[in-house]
């Protein structure tokens, strides 16, 4: 899938792995559309990149809104490709606590709806964009990257909202794939391990000394642009489709 004359949507593009690719896009030729509900970091990311790059706020867990940022998509250019890599609150905490008490239903509920459910809402109707293109090479339309994480193979204590979500992401992947192969619209995921970023609230020093150590090889947490050169890869590689790709330095939670 060529990069350039083409516009690119990233939800979550604000901050993070989405900035990261953003910027990569950028780079590579796309005209780029940043989706998140960070409006003072997504203007000033769209400000700094200038033409070719615009901010709409956007909610994912929205139909009306996800669709106002695959118009601006359009409006660009022929969207072909498009990254789903927003983030969302996760509690943390066990199904039942010492106490006896039980999770709260509704904040489980609310993070697979933002994780789960709005990561659907995304791949259709970017998908239902690129199915109006004109097809590529191997007769592609499109290609609509996810985000899962190895916490949806094997989630640790007090993830079981986090993990249902991801792991749901996952078994999106291929079943999504088959359903978008009669339209050109190829289907990828990215499963990320332990990665640096600002939802840490610390420094990138004292995040590498407490969880780098438990990364069997290399020996360090991951970096937001590792995440989005494999995202790029996997659009620009038209056989990559219908699987999921860890990207952990062979981390494996243990409980």
């Amino acid at each position: 899938m060529q990069l350039k004359q083409s516009s690119a949507l990233v939800f979550g593009g604000a901050g993070g792995f989405g900035e990261a690719t953003v910027r990569r896009l950028v780079a590579a030729g796309a005209h780029v559309v940043i989706a998140d509900l960070a409006e003072d970091k997504g203007k000033t990311l769209e400000a700094e990149l200038g033409d070719g790059v615009r901010f709409v706020s956007t909610d994912v867990t929205s139909e009306d809104s996800v669709k106002a940022a695959v118009d601006a998509a359009v409006e660009f250019a022929p969207l072909r490709s498009c990254v789903v890599v927003h983030g969302g609150p996760a509690a943390g905490r066990r199904m039942l606590n010492r106490a006896g008490e039980t999770y709260a239903l509704e904040t489980f509920r609310r993070t697979v709806d933002i994780f789960l459910t709005g990561t659907f809402n995304v791949m259709s109707q970017a998908a239902a964009a690129m199915a109006k293109n004109e097809p590529g090479e191997s007769g592609q339309r499109g290609v609509i990257v996810t985000t899962a994480s190895i916490a949806g193979f094997e989630g640790q204590v007090g993830q079981t909202d986090y993990s249902a979500a991801k792991g749901g992401v996952i078994s999106l992947t291929l079943t999504a794939a088959r359903d978008l192969a009669p339209v050109g619209v190829r289907v990828m995921s990215i499963a990320p391990g332990t990665f640096f970023t600002p939802a840490f609230r610390m420094t990138e020093e004292d995040a590498q000394a407490k969880w780098g150590p438990t990364v069997p090889n290399p020996k360090r947490m991951g970096h937001v642009d590792e995440y989005a050169r494999l995202a790029q890869d996997i659009i620009e590689n038209d056989y990559l489709n219908g699987t999921v790709i860890r990207i952990d330095g062979a981390l494996r939670f243990n409980v």
